[in-house]
C-alpha cells in the first residue's frame, strides 16, 4: 500500500475518534483494519502503531491546534479538518521519517477529498505556523 494510502486510512480512523471514546479505539481501528481490503500484515502494524502513537499524543497535539489556529476552538473546528490536522501535526512534529513539506502537502491533498473548498487553506495555514 502506497504511503498516500496508509495516511489516508489513518485519517479514516482519526476522524472515528471525534464520535467514539479514546477507550473504544482500540476497537475502532481493528475494525476499520477489517474492512481493508489487501492489508498485508507489515501495512496493519504501520496503520495500528501510528494511530495509537497519534491518540496517545491527542492532548499535546490539540494544545499545538490551539495556539496556531488564531480564534478558532477545537470544537468549531470541522471533524475531517481536525482529524487531517491531528495527523499532519503529528507528521511535522513527532515523526522524523515525514518531511516538513510533505506533511503539509499531503494534508492538503486529503482535505481536497474529504473537506470543503476553505478546509485547504485553513490547513495550509495552520501547519505552515509550524515551520516559523
Amino acid at each position: 500500500m502506497t504511503r498516500r494510502k496508509l495516511r489516508e486510512n489513518i485519517f479514516k480512523i482519526l476522524f472515528k475518534l471525534e464520535f467514539n471514546s479514546v477507550d473504544e479505539m482500540k476497537e475502532q481501528i481493528d475494525f476499520s483494519l477489517d474492512d481493508i481490503e489487501d492489508l498485508s500484515q507489515e501495512d496493519r502494524i504501520y496503520i495500528t502503531d501510528k494511530t495509537e502513537r497519534i491518540i496517545g499524543l491527542i492532548g499535546e497535539i490539540d494544545a499545538v491546534i490551539k495556539e496556531h489556529s488564531s480564534g478558532w476552538s477545537i470544537e468549531r473546528i470541522g471533524k475531517a479538518e481536525l482529524a487531517i490536522l491531528r495527523l499532519g501535526i503529528y507528521e511535522i512534529i513527532y515523526d522524523d521519517d515525514i518531511p516538513f513539506s510533505v506533511a503539509v502537502n499531503e494534508a492538503v491533498e486529503l482535505s481536497k477529498i474529504y473537506c470543503g473548498e476553505e478546509a485547504k487553506s485553513f490547513i495550509n495555514g495552520i501547519l505552515g505556523r509550524l515551520e516559523e
